[in-house]
């Protein structure tokens, strides 16, 4: 098996990628700390089509050095914008229609392997802070919450993993 080259792998160009259709998830970053992290979440929406990345609180935002080297220009490519409290982005959105969903360990949480998106419903995924994770005030607010089934005893992952499987599984399930 070869390897294939970059010039064979059909990449758009930014001016492209700005008409592909996206799928109707926002990701929300409630306070997370570490700028790679950030890098890694704009990759991570660029792969997957993600609409929307909303930075808060003391979420690093572009341009920026060590988002720049975990995003690899993908912040570039993925629309964004910054709000001062998670809080004030979550009503923006919930105003707009989305539907918010924790990305967190709260009860009455769906595992994400029985969540089902449907069809026509925007939705925003809100990550917490990488100590703290999803901060109370918002878990108060939201519509529900997804739980990634885990088995091993630290029952925790890494906020930018965390949010690989979950755009993952939205790009999956709106059949992209």
């Amino acid at each position: 098996m070869r390897k294939l080259l970059n010039e064979e792998l059909g990449r758009p160009t930014l001016e492209e990628c700005a008409n592909i259709d996206k799928l109707p998830v926002t990701v929300i970053l409630d306070n997370v700390r570490s700028a790679q992290n950030v890098g890694s979440f704009f990759r991570t929406a660029d792969a997957f089509g993600i609409e929307h990345i909303a930075l808060c609180g003391i979420s690093a935002t572009p341009p920026n050095r060590e988002i720049h080297k975990t995003a690899l220009g993908a912040e570039m490519s993925v629309a964004w914008s910054y709000y001062p409290t998670t809080l004030e982005c979550v009503e923006r959105l919930r105003a707009e229609g989305y539907r918010i969903l924790a990305i967190e360990q709260i009860e009455n949480s769906t595992m994400l392997n029985t969540f089902r998106a449907e069809e026509g419903v925007k939705y925003a995924l809100v990550f917490g802070n990488e100590v703290d994770g999803v901060d109370q005030a918002i878990a108060d607010v939201v519509d529900g919450a997804i739980e990634i089934p885990q088995v091993g005893i630290k029952h925790s992952l890494n906020v930018s993993v965390s949010a690989g499987i979950l755009m993952w599984e939205m790009f999956r399930q709106f059949g992209k």
